[in-house]
């Protein structure tokens, strides 16, 4: 916690970002603003430290404890803009998800026009953990687009390229289906840079007419329906946290998949260059009951 303890505290930005309030950068913004008090005194600084017993309030609405965290997964469809208000009055995906749930933010957007998996939580810190590229989180995309395009030319994605004086990391592409001019590709990524894919494509000469989010980490949006949402585990959540000294795959560190096991002999040494292998053991040969096979004859 930013050096401190529980107990000494944390700073007054990270808890509005666990409490689900806004990402640690919107909440400067609102303690420059004047709109955050801490035991009914506005605060100037989001090094201002708080505890368990402080009383904090949002634009005079106090802000409740931190839950433990936790992560949805969304199946946007297109036509939603991943925002809280939308000035020009267009239907969000906020108000579109149950009525149930917590007030919630989005790791990440997707555009108006794009569509699949999009992970949402109830802690800001956990948000900025997901979406940072050093985590280590792949996002991985569908495509349809509209040209000519082959895999060799994918490929060359894997080196990264600049577009229009935008640096984009290596991109994985491979090429799915093609029919005629109409391509399905698989694109995975780890910065998600606005509107990446997009760019990238019509850099490559291809018109992007579907874009759909498969996958973002270890969360899949496999089968879920459009516009359904659903609550990812607790184990997935703390895998995604580094809890329990895991990684992002689901391993400990350390953990190495078992080599191939070396060829037994029982109790004859292996052969020698040029040498046939021993006989094996009579134990060794056995496969299954002595009884001899019936065949079609014998039935008859």
């Amino acid at each position: 916690m930013d050096g401190t303890s529980t107990n000494a505290g944390e700073r007054i930005a990270k808890r509005l970002a666990r409490a689900g309030i806004c990402s640690r950068r919107d909440a400067e913004r609102l303690i420059e603003q004047g709109r955050v008090k801490v035991d009914g005194k506005t605060i100037e600084t989001p090094a201002t430290l708080v505890t368990d017993a402080s009383r904090i309030e949002v634009d005079g609405q106090t802000v409740a404890a931190p839950q433990r965290p936790r992560i949805w997964l969304f199946h946007k469809p297109p036509g939603l803009v991943v925002t809280a208000r939308d000035p020009e009055g267009r239907p969000t995906v906020f108000d579109n998800l149950p009525h149930d749930m917590p007030r919630v933010i989005s790791v990440g957007r997707l555009d108006i026009a794009s569509e699949g998996l999009l992970l949402l939580t109830n802690d800001g810190a956990l948000a900025r953990r997901l979406e940072l590229p050093a985590t280590g989180f792949d996002r991985r995309y569908r495509v349809r687009a509209h040209g000519r395009v082959d895999q060799a030319t994918l490929d060359r994605l894997s080196e990264g390229l600049t577009v229009d004086g935008v640096r984009y990391g290596p991109i994985r592409a491979k090429l799915e289906r093609q029919q005629r001019s109409n391509n399905w590709i698989v694109v995975t990524l780890r910065e998600g840079k606005n509107r990446e894919v997009r760019r990238v494509m019509e850099y490559l000469g291809l018109v992007v007419n579907r874009l759909i989010r498969i996958g973002y980490g270890p969360f899949n949006l496999e089968a879920l329906p459009e516009g359904e949402v659903v609550e990812a585990s607790a184990r997935q959540v703390d895998l995604v946290m580094g809890a329990e000294g895991y990684d992002v795959d689901g391993r400990k560190p350390g953990w190495a998949r078992p080599g191939p096991k070396p060829h037994t002999y029982g109790r004859h040494k292996p052969p020698k260059e040029g040498e046939a292998a021993p006989a094996p053991h009579k134990s060794d040969a056995w496969r299954g009951p002595t009884r001899p096979r019936r065949t079609l004859a014998d039935k008859r």
